[in-house]
């Protein structure tokens, strides 16, 4: 299923400036084991976009220990406010940088009044944000379990010391 494009200006024609689309398919971007279920809400309020939505899948994660894939499932509330202006390109392309002013409007999202707002790929962008940032299989995960024998330890020592561990046996040797 593709989530078609919302056409802002017709927005302001639809009931109550409002448009919720039920979502129950795959995201072309997301690997996802199950589809995405779940709404998302547009209310157009004259200069903003307020977004919200409420979505859950199922992915397969690699653990950040042990390595080994899991599944995990992936939720999402969110909301968020889209300014709708034109876009601001006045020191954007020379690379401007920041000054501490949370209100320089660099630092919100906008989409331009006659623009598109596209609730796939906002969707996609939000299920990501969800993703943890420590993927971890169980919180007791022992990672990686490698066992030391004698010749593992052996193939473990760098090559370029050698010399050095030869010498240290001449002289355990030597003390006998």
């Amino acid at each position: 299923m593709v989530m078609d494009p919302i056409f802002l200006p017709q927005l302001t024609r639809a009931p109550e400036q409002t448009e919720n689309i039920s979502v129950n398919a795959p995201l072309a971007d997301l690997a996802s084991l199950t589809p995405v279920q779940g709404q998302i809400k547009v209310v157009h309020h004259g200069n903003y976009l307020q977004v919200s939505a409420t979505a859950e899948t199922i992915v397969t994660l690699v653990c950040d220990r042990c390595l080994q894939s899991y599944n995990h499932r992936l939720a999402t509330q969110t909301s968020e406010l889209i300014w709708l202006q034109e876009a601001v390109l006045d020191d954007v392309a020379e690379g401007i940088t920041f000054t501490g002013d949370l209100e320089d409007p660099a630092l919100t999202e906008s989409l331009p009044p006659n623009g598109y707002f596209y609730p796939e790929d906002w969707l996609y962008q939000q299920l990501c944000l969800s993703l943890p940032q420590r993927q971890l299989c169980d919180t007791k995960c022992p990672g990686i379990v490698v066992e030391a024998t004698a010749e593992t330890e052996k193939h473990s020592l760098d090559q370029r010391w050698s010399i050095l561990e030869t010498l240290k046996q001449q002289l355990q040797n030597g003390a006998q």
